[in-house]
């Protein structure tokens, strides 16, 4: 391995602590390496927040201030070079001199797009590009995938029993143990938004929030075609920005937002259009079987996440969605769950 990806790696390291945090915007990790040291090292921690070329700079020793021009600063993604939330790190990077740059790979947001590429060469910058290339985009398969798809990245997850079914004809199935249950949270903590269909709001009437884990909660999402839902359901607390994609209105009730949809039309590319426009740039679609076989027959999605209870048999019940033709490609058992992961395509 070169130096150059050894550091690259390090940025990728340092980049997925933002996990969660950073959405709609990418996650990025910096180091800055003077005479083969690092003397600085930051990421993005925070949407809105000093980006990872800031906190990078920001954190070298006040008595090595004098290095920063002679090093080599690595990024993970192309530094930015318009006004979003915080000022251009492009502009940073030519403030301080600095001489020497190597990024991962571009940023396809286009905005940026080369932009930040181009601003630096513009000021005599030795820029390298693509180190770790596959890795970096990995790193932000939502974040490329939005932006190049202009949809949100789908991930679907569904619980089953060890003969496929989600649940009982008269109530609510416990399916997964506590402990997959708080890896499940982990994977809200994880996504912009949440989606459920009408069914399993009504008779599970769940919060979908991630409070079994740290970090954000999801933007709810919720289909409910006629408005048949009642507002004492938990979704309606209004303590969570809500979306209920429906056929009667369109308005806004505190943090309940009500997006109205053509019956006549695809729902699941409506709500895809509609999470574009929101700026929704993931979302962990939940359930229930119905809607997440949508998602597969209109081949609408990125990744699967399968809980399977290997223990539990119930013989008669609700039949779990069906996914074939898929390639495995990883697989992890916790006690009595063990979880298969699916790509519909592999990421980039």
């Amino acid at each position: 391995m070169s130096d150059n990806e050894t550091y690259m790696y390090r940025c990728l390291q340092l980049a997925k602590p933002g996990a969660g945090y950073t959405a709609p915007n990418p996650l990025v990790g910096a180091v800055l390496v003077y005479d083969g040291r690092i003397i600085g090292e930051g990421y993005h921690q925070q949407y809105g927040q000093a980006h990872a070329e800031v906190n990078c700079i920001n954190s070298v020793k006040d008595a090595e201030k004098d290095l920063i021009t002679d090093s080599v600063l690595y990024v993970s993604l192309e530094p930015c070079a318009h006004h979003g939330k915080t000022p251009p790190c492009a502009d940073l990077i030519i403030k301080h001199k600095i001489k020497n740059v190597v990024i991962g790979c571009r940023d396809p947001f286009a905005a940026v797009d080369g932009k930040g590429i181009e601003k630096l060469n513009a000021a005599g910058i030795h820029v390298t590009v693509g180190i770790a290339e596959e890795q970096c985009k990995l790193l932000n398969k939502r974040f490329f995938n939005f932006h190049t798809k202009q949809r949100p990245y789908i991930i679907l997850k569904w619980a089953q029993t060890a003969d496929c079914k989600m649940a009982t004809a008269d109530k609510r199935l416990h399916i997964t143990n506590q402990f997959t249950n708080r890896l499940v949270h982990k994977w809200r903590s994880e996504e912009m938004g949440i989606l459920v269909g009408t069914n399993t709001a009504l008779q599970d009437d769940p919060e979908l929030t991630n409070r079994l884990w740290s970090g954000n909660s999801p933007v709810r999402l919720v289909v409910d075609r006629y408005l048949r839902l009642p507002l004492t359901l938990k979704i309606f607390n209004q303590q969570q920005k809500t979306i209920i994609f429906n056929t009667v209105k369109q308005e806004q009730d505190g943090n309940i937002l009500y997006f109205k949809i053509d019956d006549d039309k695809s729902i699941i590319q409506q709500i895809m259009n509609a999470c574009f426009k929101e700026n929704i740039i993931s979302i962990l679609v939940e359930g229930g079987a119905k809607l997440l076989q949508s998602f597969i027959d209109e081949g609408l999605w990125d990744e699967a996440r399968i809980i399977t209870n290997e223990t539990m048999h119930i013989d008669n019940g609700l039949a779990a969605p069906k996914i074939a033709d898929f390639t495995l490609v990883r697989r992890e058992n916790i006690f009595t769950d063990r979880i298969d992961y699916f790509y519909n395509n592999l990421p980039l």
